[in-house]
């Protein structure tokens, strides 16, 4: 388990934000989760570990780390419509597999990803600070089940 306080103090101090015992709270449940959370099953989960937490705290805790980096916000290529959800940037950078279908994420981590960096830097004189990137497609169990895409980018399961 990681120690939020010693994550959290010396970005929020900077910033002379408050480190409450919500916020370090609520980081440490997104950093711990291995799936990806949206605000709404956050707030499941931390309302079961402090009961006076309010969706407003979750939701005023998500915007200031985020303004401070510590957590990026991901739409995982919309497939849940607007939703967003939320994980640290204490991971090594990698990618994110989604299933169009069935809404699976995968994480991948590997060279490919430094190598399209070590490029985008080579070829446009860029200074790359963060890099995300997602990829859609079926998981192998939808294709299994015999998911064909339409031409217009959208399943044909969806269209019948």
């Amino acid at each position: 388990m990681v120690q939020p306080t010693t994550s959290l103090k010396g970005p929020l101090r900077k910033r002379g934000v408050r480190l409450t015992r919500q916020r370090e709270l609520l980081f440490e449940i997104i950093h711990n989760s291995h799936t990806h959370l949206d605000a709404d099953r956050l707030y499941e989960i931390a309302r079961k570990r402090d009961a006076k937490i309010s969706r407003v705290t979750v939701y005023r805790t998500l915007k200031v780390l985020k303004q401070e980096g510590l957590i990026d916000e991901l739409d995982l290529l919309h497939h849940e419509g607007d939703q967003h959800y939320y994980e640290t940037r204490l991971k090594r950078e990698h990618a994110h597999v989604v299933c169009l279908r069935c809404g699976a994420v995968q994480e991948f981590f590997g060279s490919p990803i430094q190598d399209l960096k070590d490029q985008v830097e080579s070829d446009f004189g860029f200074k790359i600070l963060l890099a995300r990137t997602e990829v859609g497609g079926y998981c192998a169990d939808c294709q299994s089940s015999g998911v064909e895409e339409s031409g217009t980018g959208v399943k044909s399961d969806i269209d019948q």
